[in-house]
Order: structure tokens, then C-alpha cells, then sequence
């Protein structure tokens, strides 16, 4: 199985990378390739990928014993050390090499337990379930099993289940278009055009990652709209609708969860209301309300809590200094005041100003001062901030607008595009907060449009 072929208008890998901060939670490795292989729904023969040469029933098993051990090998690392089960893997690696009218139709509606031959159907989630996300595509193309699996959600529940989590980038730079970038294999994917009209396209947009979906939230010619993508089947679709619909808002994820917070309705008047989004069902629950209306606010999980930071209450006012945080146990919510992470010593911010930036690693608050140039730590226990360091020097930002300051995995990362005279594009930088000053990490470079419009990560 070969990984997806690496988009071209990348303008270059990250120049370093520490190979201990891949954003990938959970036990970690492949499956064999060579038994995915010998899947392939379209042809009755099987090849190896390596040499080409053929595995069909013109062949003596003994042949191939060499290949069929490496097969053996591999799988043992999968599967639990059971005498049992490696009796099972065994038999798989000489099924690789079975006479042409032995092989299996994998498409039989008869064998939906068997994923692999004679491998029973826990076992093979077991061992799909360390592949990474980028071999997803690959394997859902092998047969409607493989395909069935990967569009049902089931192997990122199961994944889920066993604490296997990685974290993928979602940039827009354009009004449409959308990418998503692997930090951990440090490829591009370009996701299908976003089929929305021109109306949406050109108005303010707010997005959201929960479970496997992308949600995007925009406006029409006469209402509020949200389209959803989904990488279960790397395609577009309209998403369900809030029941109180509004824009401006804060917003955060945890697992198959979502929750908004606050914003303006269509008229602009500013809500405290606040609502639950469930990815599996795809429905919406209005939960308790906010102590205070709020828009233009900061919303991540804390500890399993969710907390609103900053925003507006009335036009024409100062931002909010205080904080609120919603205990989903109790329901109920908690002012927290002088929460908001000062922007250049100031709180007394313009509506032109972005929301607060605001990231959680560790289940540690870090906000990015656009104005100061420097990140800053929260610290619980006193209720204050301090500064850790600074932001990468030639990512810019119009007010905060334009820039992105996300977690993803163990790492802070920050996207923006430089103002230099080689072009257009942006830049990703992490790096892992801890006791020392932030050392940040050119991940990948990309030409694009420099201003970055909507970001969001997904962690599944």
C-alpha cells in the first residue's frame, strides 16, 4: 500500500523535525502492506508490491515463504501474543499465496464477519486500527469491506475506544477552498471544493471540528447555513441546523461533542444562549445559559470543562475581562473574572480585533498576544498569566485577524503568512510548550493566499 501522493504545489518539507512529537496519541504502527494487498477486490490474482511478480495459484506457496514469514512478523506486532492467534496469522500468510480457485471473494455477503482471511472480524479491527489516517483512502478502496468500514465511522470508533488519536490541520486561505495538512507524515491534502454560493462564500464564517466532521457555519441569502464535511467520505453535504442560529460565537470540541456559545443572531443582537453539538446523531441541545451575553468570545475544554473567555456584551463597549466555565456534570455555569488574556496590556480592545487566541495542550490555557508578539501561559491556582515566549517573527496578522493559534496533539502550532517578496504562501510552526522558553519549528510552507480565513483541528 503506497501513501497518497504528496501534493506538488508544496513549496518544500519542514526543514527539521523531532520524530518524538508527532501528533498521534496511542500505540502507533502499520499494518502489513503486503496483506493489504492481496485484497484487491479487482483482480483475482495477487502481486507482490515490491517486485511484481505473481502470487497466483501458478505459483508454489513455498515460493513465497520468505514473504509469507515477513508477513508473520509483522502481523505478531498487531495481534495479542496468544499461541492461539499467531496460529491465525500463520494461516493468513499462506492464504497470500492460495491457488487462483481457492481465493476467497471478498465481496461475498457471506463472509461480512472476515475482513482477512480467516482472521476474525475483532482481531482485523484490531490491527486496522493502527494504521494512520493517511492510509484510510487506500484501504477503503481494497473492497466494500474494507470500503464499509472506514464510511460507517467504525474503525474511528474503535480507534477512539483504544485512545488512538491523530491530529490533522484544516486551513482555509481561500473563499472556497479548503486543505487539510498531516503533520505527522507532513503532507497536503486539497479536500473537494466547498459547494456553496457566492453569498456564504463572501460572508464571515466560523469552523468547528468535532468527531469526523468539519462543520462551517456562514450565512445565506435569508438564513444561517451549515455545510459539513466529513472525511468518512471526503465530501460536502448542508449540516443540521442550530436551534438558535447565530455567528460570532465561541466554540469547542471534545471527542464527538461540540459546544457553542454565545454570538449575534441575524439582526445583530448579542445571546447568552448555548447549545450542544452530538456528531454521532447530528443534532443539537440547548443547554443552560451563559451568565452574560456575549459575541466575538473565545471558546476551548479545560480539564473536561468548557470555557468562553472575552468578547462584547453591548455595542460600543469594552471587551469582557471575565470568563465563564460550564461544567457538563452539573450543568451549570461559573463566572470566573479577570480571565481575559490581555492584548497588548490593554483591555479595552476594538470591535476590529479579533477574539481572543486561545489554545489548550495538556489541558494547560495558552493565548497567542498578537499585539505583543508573545504567547502566555494561564495559571490556575492564581487566576493570572505569564509570558513564555515569543510567537514565530514572520508570521503577521491584521489585529489577530489572519492568523491561526491552534493545539494539535501535544503541540502549540501557529499559521500565517509571512509578508516577504518570495510570494504567497503560509507557513505552520510548532512546538511543544513546557518549562523552557517556546523553540518553534517550521513544520511545512505552502504557497497559498497569506491570510488565513478559518482553521480548525480534528483529532480522531
Amino acid at each position: 500500500m503506497q501513501h497518497v501522493q504528496k501534493q506538488s504545489s508544496a513549496v518544500s518539507k519542514p526543514s527539521s523535525r523531532n520524530p518524538k512529537r508527532k501528533m498521534l496519541e496511542g500505540s502507533s504502527s502499520l499494518v502489513s502492506r503486503e496483506l493489504l494487498n492481496s485484497c484487491n477486490e479487482e483482480k483475482l490474482l495477487a502481486y507482490d508490491t515490491q517486485s511484481g511478480r505473481d502470487l497466483s495459484g501458478n505459483k508454489h506457496p513455498r515460493e513465497e515463504e520468505g514473504e509469507g514469514e515477513e508477513v508473520v512478523r509483522k502481523l505478531c506486532k498487531l495481534a495479542d501474543d496468544t499461541k492461539e492467534e499467531e496460529k491465525q496469522i500463520v494461516k493468513v500468510s499462506e492464504d497470500i499465496s492460495l491457488p487462483k480457485n481457492k481465493i476467497r471473494n471478498v465481496d461475498d455477503p457471506s463472509d461480512i464477519n472476515f475482513l482477512f482471511t480467516n482472521i476474525d472480524r475483532d482481531m482485523s479491527l484490531q490491527c486496522l486500527m493502527r494504521c494512520t489516517r493517511a492510509d484510510h483512502p487506500i484501504i477503503a478502496s481494497l473492497n466494500s469491506g474494507f470500503r464499509s468500514l472506514i464510511r460507517s465511522g467504525e474503525l474511528y470508533k474503535v480507534r477512539r475506544e483504544a485512545g488512538i488519536v491523530e491530529y490533522w490541520v484544516y486551513i482555509s486561505c481561500g473563499l472556497s477552498e479548503w486543505e487539510a495538512y498531516d503533520p505527522n507524515e507532513g503532507r497536503w491534502v486539497t479536500l473537494p471544493i466547498l459547494p456553496a454560493n457566492q453569498c456564504f462564500l463572501c460572508s464571515g464564517k466560523e469552523s468547528q471540528a468535532v468527531g469526523t466532521d468539519l462543520l462551517i457555519f456562514g450565512k445565506d441569502i435569508m438564513a444561517s447555513v451549515i455545510y459539513k464535511y466529513s472525511i468518512l467520505t471526503n465530501s460536502w453535504s448542508h449540516g443540521t441546523s442550530m436551534n438558535f442560529p447565530r455567528c460570532l460565537f465561541a466554540s469547542g470540541s471534545l471527542g464527538e461533542i461540540a459546544i457553542v456559545a454565545g454570538g449575534c443572531d441575524a439582526v445583530g443582537n448579542i445571546t447568552n444562549a448555548v447549545e450542544l453539538y452530538n456528531s454521532g446523531t447530528q443534532t443539537w441541545e440547548m443547554l443552560p445559559s451563559m451568565k452574560f451575553a456575549r459575541k466575538m468570545c473565545a471558546g476551548a475544554f479545560m480539564d473536561g470543562k468548557f470555557y468562553v473567555i472575552g468578547g462584547i456584551s453591548k455595542v460600543n463597549t469594552p471587551q469582557l475581562t471575565s470568563g465563564e466555565e460550564f461544567d457538563l456534570k452539573t450543568r451549570t455555569w461559573r463566572c470566573i473574572p479577570d480571565m481575559f488574556p490581555r492584548n497588548g496590556r490593554s483591555v479595552v480592545n476594538s470591535v476590529s480585533e479579533a477574539p481572543p487566541l486561545i489554545a489548550v495542550v495538556g489541558n494547560q490555557l495558552y493565548a497567542a498576544d498578537y499585539a505583543e508578539e508573545v504567547v502566555r501561559r494561564y495559571v490556575k491556582e492564581l487566576n493570572s498569566w505569564v509570558s513564555i515566549g515569543g510567537l514565530p517573527r514572520r508570521v503577521t496578522s491584521m489585529k489577530g485577524w489572519g492568523l491561526a493559534f491552534r493545539a494539535c496533539g501535544d503541540q502549540l502550532i501557529v499559521i500565517g503568512g509571512p509578508k516577504v517578496p518570495e510570494g504567497r504562501f503560509i507557513e505552520v510552526y510548532g512546538c511543544v510548550p513546557g518549562d523552557d522558553a517556546l523553540e518553534w519549528n517550521l513544520l511545512a510552507r505552502r504557497h497559498s493566499g497569506h491570510f488565513v480565513y478559518n482553521c480548525a483541528v480534528m483529532g480522531c
